[in-house]
């Protein structure tokens, strides 16, 4: 275990508590998510326009001393750069500076949202900024009942977060918005009755199919994610690659409102500029809105497991360009399959994508089985993984990942079991860096490996009805005690000769007990 990330992870984690304890009582759990990760985004954009700034300045120039008024006259050149401003009274630290004395608190933060939200209107960048503090009402009576108890919590939030080290994302061992991400799902989710597993991926799965979809590449054009949720798997392409490997930048599309906001604030404060990135609002399946942006070299996705579409329900569908090569679709009841044809359709020529998916998908019947047959015969399955189960918050399911490349060498398809690799944290599994690296480094030789991988020829696919399970292709090692038939019969036939004699020499000793010899 890396030493370095998991004292980062502590520490982090435990700030975070320490903002909890302050507002317990106050603040119901699940907003109280919303509000630390809002107020992270306008400390971190607060610091990254102060640090732009002075790094066109002389040594120890300090962009929060000036006068607003003197700052206004850099305002257009910043917001064509950056894609917003701030003016220095603004800034995190001026306002928490003054917030123990502010007594119109949550009007001054609501001022600067709208304020910084407004510096982008009328500018490219006005669509990545509009409504990015809509889930932090500072007027919410879910942060008291009057103005002076929000206030107060506001103040202990601020405080909270002032005090977190954070630094720059480029220096952490681990990814600070996106681990705070997932502890407070971990945290509150469960109490508020929902799953964070359609929200965000796991660090180490999203390092794992960032790997793999990147695999053999330097640089790739653009990252995809068809159900981005909080952006965790785009982002870890700049851990893998480089932010500037990833050359025309990250592209996604999330149905959820305050999820997306999410996604675009996780952006920033990745310090992806707003020129770098692309995320819609909308239904991928029915209404993609990267029809521009196509194809992607490298997609990575962790679609929500079998929620409803419109499907057949929607006559224009079987003539969508994604979906019409497999002449059928994705059940109604089950999306799992449009999610993965929109993949393919989209994916490059040399691109790979990675697609965690439901494991019911590879065997069930029907549609889902139509599909599958169209995509083997295709050739466009290069792998399929198994995963261990409890890897993901909210669900114990053992999910897979689906491989699909284009331009394959062979036609053969390689099923791997990494069942087992994992370690066990309190009730749940993770996946250490040895495990990633074992997974990428089995997947990528594509060669059989006992009781672990099997590379399989398409024709043997079809034979066994083109399921997809990893089972059907890959046996588990029997680790029961080898008996040796021969030898247990020996002993067997010891014993009851061992018996007999006993019994003939205790009907001996019986005869002369019943008669003594006088």
């Amino acid at each position: 275990m890396d030493t370095r990330k998991e004292q980062e992870r502590a520490e982090l984690h435990r700030a975070i508590w320490k903002i909890a304890n302050g507002l317990r009582g106050s603040v119901d759990g699940w907003d109280f998510k919303q509000y630390v990760l809002g107020m992270l985004f306008y400390r971190y954009i607060s610091e990254n326009l102060a640090d732009y700034v002075a790094q066109t300045e002389e040594a120890g120039f300090d962009y929060a001393a000036l006068p607003d008024a003197t700052a206004e006259t850099a305002r257009a050149g910043i917001v064509e750069e950056k894609g917003f401003f701030i003016p220095p009274g603004s800034l995190f630290r001026n306002v928490h500076a003054r917030a123990a004395q502010d007594a119109n608190l949550n009007e001054t933060l609501a001022a600067v949202f709208r304020g910084i939200e407004a510096s982008a209107l009328g500018q490219p960048s006005e669509e990545d900024f509009k409504g990015l503090f809509a889930d932090f009402d500072v007027n919410s009576p879910k942060l008291g009942n009057t103005v002076a108890e929000r206030n107060a919590n506001l103040v202990k939030l601020m405080d909270g977060v002032a005090e977190m080290r954070l630094g720059r994302y480029r220096d952490n061992a681990i990814d600070a918005f996106g681990d705070a991400y997932e502890f407070l799902m971990g945290m509150y989710a469960s109490s508020a009755g929902k799953s964070g597993g359609e929200f965000f991926t796991p660090q180490e799965v999203s390092e794992l199919l960032t790997r793999i979809a990147t695999h053999g590449k330097t640089s790739v054009n653009k990252v995809y994610d068809p159900a981005c949720g909080s952006g965790s798997l785009l982002l870890k392409a700049i851990k893998v690659l480089g932010k500037d490997n990833v050359r025309q930048g990250f592209f996604g599309q999330e149905i959820n409102l305050t999820t997306y906001n999410l996604c675009r604030i996780n952006m920033f404060l990745h310090d992806v500029d707003y020129d770098r990135f692309d995320i819609a609002l909308g239904d991928t399946l029915t209404t993609p809105k990267h029809w521009d942006d196509e194809p992607f070299e490298a997609i990575v996705s962790n679609p929500p497991y079998s929620i409803e579409w419109a499907g057949k329900n929607d006559p224009t569908l079987i003539n969508d360009p994604r979906y019409a090569p497999a002449g059928i679709l994705a059940p109604p009841s089950k999306a799992d399959f449009a999610f993965v044809m929109h993949c393919w359709a989209w994916l490059a020529e040399s691109g790979t994508a990675a697609i965690v998916c439901f494991p019911g998908i590879f065997y069930r019947g029907g549609a889902e089985a139509k599909i599958r047959k169209w995509l083997v015969d295709s050739n466009a399955v290069d792998a399929v993984i198994q995963l261990p189960d409890k890897l993901f918050f909210g669900t114990t399911i053992a999910t897979c990942i689906l491989i699909l490349r284009k331009g394959k060498r062979d036609n053969a398809i390689l099923f791997l079991d990494a069942s087992k690799d994992c370690v066990k944290v309190t009730n749940a599994n993770k996946l250490t860096d040895a495990n990633i690296a074992a997974i990428h480094r089995d997947w990528a030789a594509r060669q059989a490996i006992p009781h672990r991988a099997a590379l399989v020829p398409a024709a043997d696919v079809e034979a066994q009805g083109y399921s997809l399970s990893v089972s059907a292709y890959v046996r588990p090692e029997d680790t029961r005690e080898a008996i040796d038939i021969r030898a247990l019969e020996a002993d067997i036939a010891a014993t009851v000769a061992r018996q007999a004699a006993l019994r003939a020499e205790l009907d001996v000793l019986v005869a002369q007990l019943r008669n003594p010899t006088p």
